[in-house]
């Protein structure tokens, strides 16, 4: 395994593994690494000949108040967790070296970046777009590996390498849990354990959600999803949404499979998630 930390660096590498037809996956992170992207890893070692992983904490995609300079950096642990799992190349640059002081573009995509969570993290997701776009060229990657529990950035950058023609094929991964249905995330790291025992209760009531809308409509068991939530302790909505699973547009007759996405402060700690709904009574 060998850790690169500059652009040029890992592009004349991959640059020569694409001359050679090596086919290249990137795991892109911001380190932190739990078994959620342990899974991703995996799946890029089985399907291609090259693993590149990326940790950076990416500041642009932070907001104001948000948790940029105590966002969880435990690097050496990273690199192990990555050499145990077999990758080839850990790329680990500085901000600078991604971000220089002359960089002034920015990658958008309209509408889908202003849904869900783009109502509460303004320029979040251009700010996750252009990394993405800057790492896809930095790497030449065929495949890169995405968890759907982060299902609005799935689906915007499923857009943007449609709309940018990016030679890179997105591959979705499904949610890694806990035992107790919690779902894995960096940001987990910042629980204690009684908010631990509240953030459960978020997959939970996705569940209960689930089974309701086999028999109620949709605006029914989303009341209630929010009911539940919003009696969970030290829990603030920011919200509890049901989404078509293609575009992510408002739930509607027309709507053949859904997505029932949340966003949700426990304590200090905001946490998502969602559930993939295929059953869908009509209203």
């Amino acid at each position: 395994m060998k850790i690169i930390k500059k652009v040029s660096e890992l592009q004349k590498i991959a640059l020569k593994h694409l001359v050679n037809k090596d086919e290249i996956g990137l795991v892109p992170t911001m380190g932190a690494l739990h078994e959620g992207h342990i899974s991703l890893i995996s799946k890029s070692v089985k399907n291609d000949d090259i693993t590149i992983v990326s940790i950076f904490v990416n500041p642009i995609q932070f907001g104001q108040n948000e948790d940029y300079l105590k966002y969880p950096r435990p690097l050496e642990k990273d690199l192990a967790i990555c050499k145990k799992n077999h990758v080839n190349y850990v790329f680990v640059p500085s901000a600078e070296e991604m971000f220089p002081r002359a960089n002034r573009t920015r990658v958008e995509v309209k509408g889908l970046q202003d849904l869900l969570c783009g109502r509460f993290r303004i320029n979040h997701f251009s700010g996750v777009d252009t990394v993405v776009a800057k790492l896809f060229n930095i790497t030449f990657a065929d495949r890169a590996y995405f968890g759907m529990k982060d299902f609005q950035q799935l689906r915007i950058i499923e857009k943007m390498v449609k709309d940018l023609n990016f030679r890179t094929k997105i591959v979705p991964c499904e949610i890694v849990r806990e035992k107790s249905g919690l779902a894995l995330s960096s940001r987990n790291f910042y629980l204690n354990p009684e908010e631990k025992e509240s953030a459960v209760l978020i997959s939970k009531t996705l569940k209960l959600a689930k089974e309701e809308i086999k028999v109620k409509s949709f605006s029914a068991a989303v009341k209630n999803a929010v009911k539940r939530i919003s009696s969970i302790k030290n829990s603030r909505i920011d919200y509890v949404e049901a989404v078509d699973f293609n575009d992510l547009s408002p739930v509607s007759k027309n709507t053949k499979k859904a997505v029932l996405a949340v966003a949700v402060w426990i304590g200090k700690t905001r946490l998502i998630d969602n559930i993939i709904i295929s059953k869908i009574v009509r209203e």
